[in-house]
């Protein structure tokens, strides 16, 4: 047996990606032709088909350029794949970022923010302000007593003791 040929049949994906077909026998026919099979690169400027460099993620400007190269379908060209990806990565990206600061913030909302410290501070003041008032007001309530000799003693005997 000759060494690099494989023996029994075809591997499925071996058919599937065109194993024996090159890409080059279907240059000069349609996109969709060429499509067919997966490894193949559809250039739009000179209606070649050529084999995708695999060893490349994007095809090089020397082979097509990314405006005319086709892979996959025939109405997607590479240049608007990227962009579209680049759009569509970035939004997720924003997405996340968003999502992480709103988490952070309300985190940091557990405490009381702003306007509740100011409103619990008015509060006290309030509540200061108004025993001051009500000492005031018992402090001259009892002046009126002591004037009047309605005020209430400690000891209410002791003026007698004396006598």
């Amino acid at each position: 047996m000759a060494p690099g040929v494989a023996r029994g049949p075809m591997p499925y994906w071996t058919l599937r990606l065109g194993g024996a077909a090159p890409c080059s026998q279907n240059t000069n026919k349609t996109c969709e032709e060429c499509l067919k099979n997966v490894s193949c690169l559809w250039c739009n400027t000179n209606k070649a088909c050529l084999d995708y460099p695999v060893t490349s993620v994007l095809p090089p400007a020397s082979l097509c350029k990314l405006s005319s190269a086709r892979w996959g379908v025939c109405w997607v060209n590479f240049e608007a794949l990227i962009i579209t990806m680049s759009v569509v990565g970035g939004t997720l990206l924003l997405g996340i970022a968003i999502c992480c600061c709103c988490c952070c913030r309300r985190k940091r909302s557990r405490k009381p923010d702003r306007s509740e410290e100011k409103a619990m501070r008015e509060r006290e003041e309030r509540r200061i302000r108004q025993e001051e008032r009500r000492a005031e007001m018992k402090t001259r309530h009892d002046e009126i007593r002591k004037k009047y000799g309605l005020f209430k003693e400690e000891n209410p005997y002791a003026r007698f003791e004396n006598n």
